[in-house]
């Protein structure tokens, strides 16, 4: 039987806890390593399901993966173009294979991808973002083809910021012939850590973290060792975790400017958050506030951090609406955070969300990612038993030893099997 992860709610958590490698930037920078042959060496990656997963999609396509934590990735050796359903299907990410194999091998077939349901994700901006460069895309028995006997700059203009989208057009614009501007390009932070080690590896890119991304062609680039960014979402749930348990935690190793409207948010909702130049400090002194939220592209609050919040907010005094403008299907936490006592009514993308004085431990199914995570947070403040938390294979996709670094922080959480 698979892992269930097991809470014993009510206790406040306190100290201090170090964040991760950020699985969104790892998975880009991981995928980089297609564009030239050599050895690449990244630092502070974080031990996630999906990093495997990658790496097993790596290996596939020619590229030798090793190590936990610093990750070797020899592409010396890669030849294959082809990434097939079996290895894609898990993992949304893996569609960031397809522009490094356009711009090295003049052709990728990439299956398209699986990953979280929480809605409709089409990637039919980064294909006519490679069609604007040169590219030849087909669809075929649920495979995107891209063929192109050389990519040349242009300027794509984004229907709507699409983050993997920006990655995969600046990985294949690297080696395009003259300039390339992505215009209404994502502006997220790993973003900014895929476009630094590219120029760290002599790509000359302009522009990223702003709506309008420069990328000026090379003939060619030298593999680096490069340090993954910390992980912002991670260091969010932390602080989230402080407040629903009504404790006091210190997230170190993160980088608070990431986070601004996500703590703009906490503060508003009654919690304290201190700040240094890489850590930050959350407690929850008094009750929690309802304030509203709306989900929006960086800088903006991320979708990611929604279902967290939304624990929050259940347990606030008042009323509070939370919109969602990202992804279609990211509430079916709601119906497992009700079966705990929360009180949420949703009408099309907004939950509309009464605070209660408190949850109550209840068997409850992750549906995806971020899902798992606000479901551990509410059964670290539930009350009255023990929250039993089934199908946490989602959590591990993106959570570098979640459960453990919550029990060291005072949390009465464990897995089980069988």
């Amino acid at each position: 039987m698979p892992d269930r992860i097991l809470i014993e709610g009510g206790t406040p958590l306190h100290g201090e806890v170090a964040v991760s490698g950020a699985k969104n930037a790892a998975l880009p920078l991981m995928a980089a390593s297609l564009l030239v042959p050599g050895e690449y060496v990244l630092e502070n990656v974080p031990d996630l399901r999906d990093v495997t997963t990658m790496c097993g999609l790596l290996g596939h396509l020619g590229v030798s993966c090793d190590g936990r934590g610093t990750v070797t990735l020899d592409s010396t050796k890669a030849s294959s173009w082809d990434a097939p359903y079996d290895l894609v299907k898990t993992m949304r990410a893996s569609i960031l294979t397809l522009g490094p194999l356009l711009a090295r091998f003049g052709r990728a077939q990439v299956s398209q991808p699986g990953g979280c349901a929480i809605g409709t994700r089409p990637i039919n901006r980064h294909l006519a973002g490679l069609e604007a460069l040169g590219a030849n895309i087909r669809l075929e028995h649920g495979y995107v083809i891209a063929e192109a006997e050389r990519l040349v700059g242009a300027e794509v203009v984004f229907e709507a910021p699409t983050v993997t989208g920006t990655e995969n057009l600046i990985m294949a614009a690297v080696f395009a012939e003259g300039r390339t501007a992505l215009v209404n390009a994502a502006r997220e932070p790993e973003i900014v850590d895929l476009a630094d080690a590219l120029n760290a590896m002599g790509a000359r890119i302009a522009g990223a973290g702003t709506d309008v991304i420069h990328v000026e062609g090379v003939t060619s680039l030298t593999p680096v060792r490069y340090r993954v960014m910390p992980d912002r979402i991670e260091a969010g749930t932390y602080l989230i975790a402080a407040g629903v348990t009504r404790g006091n935690v210190t997230v170190k190793g993160c980088v608070p400017s990431h986070l601004r409207a996500v703590i703009e948010r906490l503060e508003k909702a009654g919690l304290t958050v201190e700040e240094g130049p890489d850590w930050l400090r959350a407690a929850c002194p008094d009750g929690i506030r309802a304030v509203d939220v709306r989900t929006d592209p960086y800088p903006g609050f991320p979708t990611d951090m929604q279902a967290q919040f939304m624990v929050l907010m259940a347990l606030s005094d008042g009323l509070s609406t939370l919109t969602e403008t990202i992804f279609d299907g990211r509430f079916m936490h709601v119906p497992e955070l009700c079966r705990m006592g929360a009180d949420i009514t949703l009408s099309d993308r907004r939950a509309i969300i009464r605070g209660v004085a408190g949850l109550s431990a209840a068997p409850v199914m992750a549906t995806d990612l971020r899902a798992s995570a606000s479901l551990v947070l509410a059964g670290l403040a539930a009350e009255e038993g023990i929250t039993e938390i089934s199908r946490v294979y989602h959590l591990d996709r993106g959570y570098d030893s979640l459960d453990r670094k919550l029990s060291l922080l005072g949390g009465k959480i464990w897995r089980a099997s069988g």
